[in-house]
């Protein structure tokens, strides 16, 4: 009986430790969803969640992108405009936490792994290079960003979600406008 109670826990023990042992880590936006679709299943937030959580991890997303110019740019304007997304991204996913947290909607704690390949694509770069292929990826995301916001200013079920997500696409607007600005004078 001791023999195979022994096995027993060692058997167990040598399953925790592999469990505990994997690197392998998930996808913060895949674990917020996963998150939000448990508790919010078959409620009007659901799709407001799906919207919340793409808006955050864009919103992480912009925010390190800005910080990266910063350091990586060779131009004032593409290192102002990045001190700029930085701050004014980093304002609106403060609003977007508080907004999530009110209504029981789980964000991402860090940026996808899709989004983390873009950072890191960019981070290699430097100089006149960094700020070509930054302020391009800025103008096709903010792009992107004022379609996701405008449906969302439109489709939401939920009244703040769709104030929050109206109210921000004059900002992304402005922000596609300097993007563009900076791109032409590249040229």
């Amino acid at each position: 009986m001791k023999k195979i109670t022994l096995t027993g826990m060692l058997f167990a023990a040598m399953l925790t430790f592999a469990a505990c042992n994997n690197t392998k880590t998930e996808d913060s936006k895949e674990v917020a969803e996963e998150q939000n679709d448990a508790k919010l299943d078959d409620t009007k937030l659901e799709d407001d969640s799906e919207f919340a959580v793409a808006a955050a991890d864009g919103g992480m997303l912009e925010v390190q992108l800005g910080e990266l110019a910063q350091t990586n740019a060779a131009s004032a304007d593409v290192k102002k405009f990045g001190k700029d997304m930085a701050t004014e991204h980093g304002k609106a996913n403060e609003e977007l936490k508080a907004l999530a947290q009110q209504k029981n909607i789980t964000l991402p704690m860090s940026v996808s792994d899709d989004k983390q390949k873009k950072i890191d694509d960019l981070s290699k770069k430097k100089g006149a290079e960094f700020d070509k292929d930054y302020i391009s990826f800025m103008v096709d995301d903010h792009k992107e960003d004022i379609s996701e916001f405008e449906e969302a200013a439109s489709d939401a079920k939920d009244a703040e979600v769709k104030a929050w997500a109206a109210g921000k696409v004059p900002t992304l607007k402005h922000h596609l406008e300097m993007a563009q600005g900076i791109k032409d004078k590249m040229k």
